[in-house]
């Protein structure tokens, strides 16, 4: 097959609108633009938004206020059974492990440890959280779950004693 063989299916191209060719052709006199105004012209142009000399949308909202999302942790979270994509030689994993490993994107300070899979290898692991089933599994498969401890887990339980 060739370009020169294709051949486009029925039905795939429409014949131009004729405009402007008498009222029995029913584009004819404003030649489907409507009456006059802006929108008749040729090059008729307006800004998204517009709303025909309404106040617009965008501008009745309120623009000013406040939210909590520059100050919110983030985690890099992992599964136990990603543990054991990592190479033979890793046995102690941390953070900085599984950035160089491709495992999670660098960014995040704070590792948590989730309980989805099944681990076959003893592992040292490191990190802020745990949760009870990986850490669980972690320690069945003859490895360690160390917990550091972190600013930002310390004030979280602190601020849950309290209230």
């Amino acid at each position: 097959m060739r370009l020169h063989n294709l051949v486009q299916s029925e039905g795939a191209t429409h014949p131009t609108k004729r405009l402007g060719r008498g009222r029995s052709s029913g584009h004819g006199k404003t030649s489907s633009r409507g009456g006059k105004g802006q929108t008749a012209r040729s090059g008729a142009h307006q800004r998204p938004g517009f709303e025909s000399g309404h106040v617009p949308f965008y501008r009745k909202i309120p623009k000013h206020g406040f939210n909590q999302t520059r100050f919110q942790t983030e985690w890099s979270i992992i599964n136990v059974d990603a543990l054991d994509t990592l190479p033979e030689s890793v046995t102690d994993v941390n953070l900085q492990v599984l950035e160089e490993c491709g495992l999670i994107h660098p960014g995040p300070e704070l590792l948590k440890i989730l309980g989805t899979g099944e681990i076959k290898r003893a592992f040292n692991v490191t990190a802020q959280k745990f949760s009870a089933s990986a850490k669980e599994k972690i320690e069945k498969a003859g490895g360690k779950a160390i917990v550091l401890a972190s600013a930002v887990v310390e004030e979280s339980t602190e601020s849950s004693d309290k209230a």
